[in-house]
């Protein structure tokens, strides 16, 4: 009875025992898996961080590879178009050059069709030095109108081009107070001849070859030759000389592109105040600036002016 009471058995006692036990079973397995689950995540973790920094650093690499290819090709690229802007320079002096060149030549051409269309007969040296023959007559030849001509009732005529440059002289003189008239211009070669031919019966040979020429050499033929006359002279050109016509010639035939063809101390004709030739503007020009008389310029110099024979 007294071991009962010192060693006393209790079914209530053992069975709330292993309620106790099984917590506890369960409390260590979820510590030992709360444990390996963190475990594992901390390794995830780890592995995702080594990831993030392999893939920072992948992607730092990456960016310098593209920075220095950017770089490399921003470099290439402004090569490349200063390489281009150097050729389009270059093409474009090319073309600037090619232009000039086009330009020179279509200034050329021009020329060429321009001096294509004057006749060369008009600036030679005629008056016993080229000759004419008997089938040369210009282009182009118009009547000298009735208030420019000392006789109505003869026809003169004049070089259609340079007329109007007559015209203008003798218009000019006029509005200044000075007054002459066309007294004769174009002769033909059989004009001249019979012309010729009559001085020398009035005046014999010798006299009439000081101031008539011979068929073939006459300006006249040209058409851009004229003798002209003062009102008073009695219809004869001798005396021209003695008047205010003659004068104002001398000072202003240049500015419409005439000179005086045989002045004093020539060396074909006798001194002819009263025979001016039209030989344009800027050659009339020079020969009055430079004081010196057509017949003793160069004729090659003188073919330079044809081409502004009517400018």
């Amino acid at each position: 009875m007294i071991y009962n009471t010192l060693m006393p058995t209790s079914p209530s006692r053992k069975s709330n025992f292993w309620p106790f036990a099984a917590i506890f079973v369960v409390l260590i397995a979820g510590g030992i898996y709360l444990y390996q689950w963190m475990s594992a995540a901390t390794a995830r973790i780890d592995g995702l961080q080594k990831s993030v920094l392999g893939l920072a650093n992948s992607l730092a690499s990456t960016t310098a590879v593209l920075q220095n290819n950017i770089n490399l090709t921003s470099s290439s690229l402004a090569s490349a178009l200063s390489a281009q802007q150097q050729n389009v320079a270059a093409i474009q002096s090319q073309v600037g050059g090619v232009q000039n060149q086009v330009g020179n030549l279509s200034g050329t051409l021009t020329n060429i069709q321009k001096l294509s269309q004057i006749d060369p007969e008009l600036l030679k040296k005629y008056s016993k030095v080229y000759f004419l023959s008997d089938n040369y007559a210009p282009a182009n030849l118009s009547e000298i109108p009735d208030q420019y001509s000392y006789s109505s009732s003869k026809t003169l005529l004049f070089l259609t081009q340079a007329l109007p440059h007559l015209e203008a002289m003798i218009s000019a003189a006029s509005s200044s107070g000075v007054q002459f008239y066309a007294f004769s211009a174009y002769r033909s070669f059989a004009e001249q001849k019979a012309l010729k031919s009559e001085y020398q019966v009035t005046y014999g040979a010798g006299t009439a070859n000081s101031f008539s020429a011979d068929q073939g050499y006459s300006e006249h033929q040209l058409g851009t030759a004229t003798d002209l006359i003062a009102p008073g002279q009695g219809g004869v050109l001798d005396g021209f000389d003695s008047t205010t016509a003659y004068k104002w010639l001398l000072a202003n035939a240049y500015i419409y592109g005439f000179v005086l063809s045989y002045p004093k101390n020539n060396s074909y004709y006798v001194f002819e105040p009263w025979h001016w030739r039209f030989v344009g503007v800027k050659l009339a020009t020079d020969l009055h600036n430079q004081n010196e008389n057509f017949y003793d310029m160069d004729q090659r110099t003188i073919d330079t002016y044809l081409i502004n024979l009517f400018d």
